[in-house]
């Protein structure tokens, strides 16, 4: 297990799902699945992971039999210029459930993979394919991350975490708590940076929607030491129902399934 992987858990959740192993790039972590790629839409310069396997995880968000995402009108409409934070805001409100799988990449080209799950408001659950043991699950205002090597669960507030900004009951970019430091608009795609109000040190989030129809398809949190993490989705599924189980972390059930106390 890489040094990097036993840093402070502060700092683990402020670069939230921080890269597993920095020091090193295991060899044997497996490349994503190329998922379909849906016409005319590359991440933008810069959006992309700078991987072949990253390219490949970003290009299909829209399988076969899926549910369409959740829009603000039935037909499909590309965000105008102008529009991208509203846009944004109706995207997300109107989000019931996500799971997707996601494909992390950190600065020096380390990846890691696995299945998310978002439940608004207030429920994420992050679970990494082996060998990675880490498991992150939000819920109640609070954190939960593990490390199933070491059995040694820890809990933060999710306010503490650039993230957290996702898992409000209503989000909205005007908020005070809130400040959106940039918006960019190219390529079939724009990006939203923010962080929380007075609280730049924590980090900064960069939010990256295909823009027809919106949908979320990346993001990428800066922490405080400057490190970024992107996270990129595919093969998003909206709107199921999920066993409240996967995000009660303080269930004996949860736990006990976990081999923890």
């Amino acid at each position: 297990m890489g040094g990097m992987l036993r840093r402070s858990l502060l700092t683990l959740l402020l670069s939230l799902l921080a890269e597993p192993a920095l020091a090193q790039t295991p060899p044997r972590r497996r490349q994503a699945r190329p998922a379909p790629r849906r016409p005319g839409a590359p991440l933008p310069a810069g959006a992309a992971a700078g991987t072949a396997a990253g390219a490949a995880a970003a290009g299909g968000a829209a399988a076969a039999g899926q549910q369409a995402p959740p829009q603000a009108v039935a037909a499909s409409t590309a965000v105008p210029r102008g529009q991208e934070l509203p846009a944004a805001e109706a995207f997300l409100n109107r989000l019931v459930s996500l799971k997707a799988r996601f494909l992390q990449l950190s600065e020096n080209g380390a990846t890691a993979q696995g299945t998310a799950w978002i439940v608004r408001p207030g429920r994420m659950r992050f679970e990494y394919d082996p060998p990675e043991p880490m498991l992150l699950v939000a819920n109640g205002g609070q954190f939960f991350y593990l490390d199933r090597e070491l059995r040694q669960p820890s809990i933060v507030p999710t306010s503490s975490t650039p993230l957290g900004l996702l898992l409000r009951e209503n989000m909205s970019f005007a908020s005070s708590e809130t400040t959106v430091t940039n918006v960019e608009h190219a390529q079939g795609f724009f990006r939203i940076t923010l962080h929380r109000t007075g609280q730049q040190a924590e980090g900064r989030l960069t939010l990256v929607f295909a823009d027809d129809p919106c949908e979320l398809r990346q993001w990428e949190v800066v922490d405080a030491q400057g490190r970024a993490t992107r996270v990129t989705l595919s093969g998003i599924e909206y709107g199921a129902r999920y066993p409240s189980l996967l995000f009660e972390f303080n269930n004996p059930i949860f736990r006990e399934q976990l081999g923890i106390q």
